[in-house]
């Protein structure tokens, strides 16, 4: 396991344990747990990420710290669009779609006024991050 695998694993245990609250260099950021069905492997794969609510949906960013290549859980949701997310202490069924246009301009002009520092990210990835719009699916609900 990387580094950085074990590092979100340290972030997923306190989360699942805390009732949905990390703290240290997350305290108060609003985080989810998303777990998207691998597109090579098939298996589960759950990653803690910041997010945005916009009305009932919660918006997440593919932007991979800054780094020049897609999230792996962005390729999952492309070829599989249904995963899990975890709030707080619940959790349910979702279906990820990548927002376009002015959609995405807004949602991406948001998260800018809450967390700055993506702006970081944009700038040294080279490319325009995703913006993916999460919406309960109530009747797949977990």
């Amino acid at each position: 396991m990387s580094e950085r695998q074990q590092r979100n694993q340290l972030v997923i245990n306190e989360f699942r344990s805390a009732g949905g609250v990390v703290g240290g260099d997350f305290d108060g950021v609003p985080l989810l747990l998303l777990t998207s069905t691998g597109a090579r492997s098939g298996e589960p794969r759950t990653m803690p990420m910041t997010y945005l609510r916009d009305g009932e949906r919660l918006v997440v960013f593919a932007a991979n710290g800054g780094r020049p290549n897609h999230p792996g859980w962005y390729h999952n949701l492309r070829a599989d669009p249904t995963a899990l997310v975890e709030v707080g202490t619940e959790s349910y069924r979702v279906t990820a779609t990548v927002t376009e246009g002015a959609e995405r301009d807004r949602l991406w002009a948001q998260q800018l006024l809450l967390t700055p520092y993506f702006r970081t990210f944009q700038e040294r990835a080279g490319r325009r991050i995703p913006v993916l719009a999460l919406t309960r699916d109530a009747a797949r609900d977990a």
